[in-house]
């Protein structure tokens, strides 16, 4: 993962927080807490989706974060079982 002065020098770390209606500081701490890759698709999907689990449940950041893991890894199982209920 490139570190967070190279995301900012390349304007990806504010391309992201525009894009998640996010501060940059917010997106870079979610970032070094492994959230997101900032040149992964659907990045700023996921930040918006931690801060609305920090807004509305008032967990942590690092609870946001495995909220969000745990969102995500459902949604792949659902996906899946979808498939082989066909």
């Amino acid at each position: 993962m490139p570190t967070l002065a190279l995301v900012r020098m390349n304007g990806r770390l504010d391309r992201l927080a525009r894009e998640a209606g996010m501060h940059p500081d917010l997106v870079a701490r979610f970032i070094r807490l492994g959230l997101v890759d900032p040149a992964e698709p659907g990045a700023g999907a996921r930040l918006a989706q931690a801060a609305r689990l920090r807004r509305d449940l008032g967990i942590g950041y690092s609870g946001a974060v495995l909220a969000c893991r745990l969102l995500a890894r459902i949604d792949e199982l659902e996906a899946r079982l979808r498939r082989y209920e066909r």
